[in-house]
């Protein structure tokens, strides 16, 4: 009987472990197969020449991805300047000062917002913050602006981004004990003292987990931001401007690589572009978590 238990142990750690295999061997594999598709542009044109020019004429053989990188790091930057504060004081106001009819209320609300489709999303935009940015916003700054605008895609990439990053950060702070906040009132702190010091704290590395996690969903976003935010191939720091983020570069364009010399490849670079950046942001908050904890 022992043999047998051994031997069904045995197997389902095999499982187990080739299920683990498989998992880290997704992202190698994603990466290998986007190096070798993207590897004929690269014959064609110098990494630098790929990454830090501005002209994009695939016609002509010129391939910059700088418009794009730019496009796609200011919409996300946008998104988190205007999300982080949102859910990060959601979240506070729900896990210590909400009833419980409050909070079981107002959780199922924020699995619908996570599940509706970006499209929706996308639609909401047009309907409303394009107008919004078009017609309100950009002539209170004397800008002439359709509303199809780099601002338009962060305010909607944001409102995307709220549920995600705001369950994650709910379930960081149910992990704080009550005894540690009645502790600290004990001795003489106010509700938002303790809260300060002891739930922030406490949670500082589930925060930034979230927080990274929201930044590299957000920058892969395709199809609600490629709707609202102009699509024009330009570098401009005016956020009601329009721009072209990298995903809407693939999406939009993925089927005309047949037509095109070597579009193919260079829409396989930009997604690999997309894939290291992502994968740069999540090392940086790794990196963040790592020094937090060790501290």
């Amino acid at each position: 009987m022992s043999r047998r238990k051994a031997i069904i142990q045995y197997f389902s750690q095999g499982w187990m472990m080739i299920a683990l295999f498989v998992i880290l061997l997704l992202p190698l594999i994603i990466g290998i197969a986007l190096t070798c598709k993207s590897g004929p542009i690269f014959r064609l044109c110098g990494l630098d020449e790929l990454l830090f020019s501005s002209i994009w004429k695939p016609t002509g053989g010129q391939f910059g991805f700088l418009p794009f990188i730019l496009s796609s790091l200011y919409v996300t930057i946008l998104s988190f300047i205007f999300s982080a504060p949102v859910c990060i004081l959601a979240a506070i106001y729900l896990t210590q000062f909400a009833s419980k009819r409050l909070i079981s209320f107002m959780l199922p609300v924020i699995d619908i917002l996570a599940g509706i489709p970006s499209v929706v999303y996308g639609m909401w935009g047009i309907l409303i913050v394009v107008p919004f940015v078009g017609e309100s916003l950009a002539p209170f700054f004397n800008v002439n602006s359709s509303g199809y605008t780099i601002l338009s895609g962060g305010i909607v990439l944001a409102v995307m981004c709220i549920p995600y990053v705001l369950n994650m950060l709910i379930e960081s702070f149910k992990t704080v004990p009550n005894g540690l906040v009645e502790a600290t009132l004990s001795l003489g702190a106010t509700k938002w003292e303790s809260i300060k010091h002891s739930v922030l704290r406490k949670c500082s590395t589930g925060i930034i987990s979230a927080f990274g996690l929201g930044l590299a969903k957000a920058f892969g976003e395709t199809l609600a931001v490629m709707m609202v935010v102009g699509n024009v191939v330009q570098i401009s720091g005016n956020p009601l401007e329009a721009g072209y983020p990298l995903p809407a570069l693939i999406a939009n364009n993925y089927g005309e690589m047949l037509s095109i010399p070597m579009y193919d490849s260079a829409l396989m670079l930009a997604s690999l572009i997309l894939l290291v950046i992502v994968m740069l942001i999540n090392l940086f908050f790794r990196y963040l978590i790592y020094k937090t904890q060790k501290r």
